[in-house]
């Protein structure tokens, strides 16, 4: 099977499980911070960027106006599909004016500058290899008085993760692996980084930020947790290298979870942000202090270029949650309705964690 094949396979997995295993503790958390206070403006012109499954697009068609259209973007054509359902059991409310295109931001959007009231992505730019040049372009094609929202894991989002992994590849003297975790980490931004980033795209806001936590029953729960399967493990396997050498890592950080919580729950970290943001000229930015929230309270067709519109009479995907092996710390804040990420999946990623299959023994070298 070749890493196309595979990569493909994993994608159309991702978007069959993704509302039910992953959405609840993940997407739904972060869409809601972006759908927190908004408002569409009246004919209100909307653009989704990595819209995924469909969260938060169900919610803001919700609040659009007769009139108003709402544009939805993703590079998976299988994510989509799961939209498109969702819309079309809307009935009426589902031909009120969105349309789908598969189609990814990178290197850039392909619509024409000042289009849009509204510009929003869910989770989307933790894929784009610049935070600070997919906002440009986000705010490029908004109108001037238009809004970006946005929804990124910030600096210290799996730092007790990451925090185990560095003494790990240092005690083992894991140099190159450890310069490559340091990437990693350092690809989550700060809140400053995202405040300049702001700036240089002539977004006049802020950044609202919250922390919640994931909790796992152990290690082997968290590296099979869908989240972390489909989300950052691979990034995680690639540091450690291949064959043996991934292998011999992953026992040891098996090795360390396990010990340090001796038989308790492992926790993580997530420091979820919603960056707001309005289109001003060049020169003319208000700079606004970011917001740390405890908790959760309650187009011109012929200017998109899209032809494409929902394919109505689809089955209706599943809603349920799905029992996992993921926790939220507080559940119950967390009200789940209709519900993004794609993962570069290569031979390395996909090996399996022998420390995790049953039975496996520990390999007689790691002792000498």
């Amino acid at each position: 099977m070749t890493v196309q094949s595979n990569r493909t396979l994993k994608v159309e997995k991702l978007a069959r499980i993704y509302d039910d295993e992953i959405a609840p503790v993940w997407g739904t958390r972060f869409g809601k911070m972006l759908l927190r206070n908004l408002a569409v403006p009246e004919r209100g012109q909307v653009l989704d960027i990595s819209c995924g499954t469909g969260y938060p697009t169900i919610e803001i068609l919700r609040r659009m106006s007769e009139g108003s259209r709402l544009i939805a973007i993703d590079a998976s054509s299988a994510m989509l599909d799961v939209a498109r359902r969702k819309v079309a059991d809307l009935g009426p409310l589902g031909k009120k004016g969105v349309f789908f295109r598969t189609e990814s931001p990178v290197p850039k959007l392909s619509f024409a500058d000042d289009v849009y009231d509204l510009v929003v992505c869910n989770l989307g730019l933790s894929e784009m290899p610049s935070l600070e040049v997919a906002l440009r372009d986000f705010a490029r094609v908004a109108k001037k008085g238009g809004e970006v929202r946005c929804t990124l894991p910030l600096a210290g989002t799996f730092q007790e993760f990451h925090d185990l992994y560095r003494e790990v590849l240092i005690k083992h003297d894991k140099h190159e692996a450890l310069e490559r975790l340091e990437k990693i980490i350092a690809r989550y931004p700060t809140v400053d980084h995202v405040e300049h980033c702001m700036t240089t795209a002539n977004l006049s806001g802020g950044l609202e930020y919250e922390e919640f936590h994931l909790l796992f029953k152990s290690s082997r729960e968290f590296f099979f947790a869908p989240v972390i399967e489909y989300g950052p493990l691979a990034e995680w396997k690639e540091i450690a290298g291949g064959g043996q050498e991934m292998q011999d890592v992953f026992w040891y950080i098996k090795e360390a979870i396990d010990a340090y919580f001796d038989g308790r729950p492992f926790q993580v970290t997530v420091k979820a942000g919603c960056l707001i943001g309005t289109k001003v000229e060049a020169g003319a930015l208000i700079a606004m202090p970011a917001v740390l929230r405890e908790g959760e309270p309650e187009i011109d067709l012929d200017e998109t270029g899209f032809e494409e519109e929902i394919d109505t009479g689809l089955p209706r995907p599943p809603h349920k949650i799905a029992a996992g092996s993921v926790q939220m710390a507080d559940p119950d804040e967390l009200e789940i309705e209709e519900d993004d990420f794609e993962v570069d999946v290569d031979m390395s990623a996909e090996q399996d964690l022998d420390a995790f299959i049953e039975g496996k023994k520990r390999p007689p070298h790691l002792d000498e």
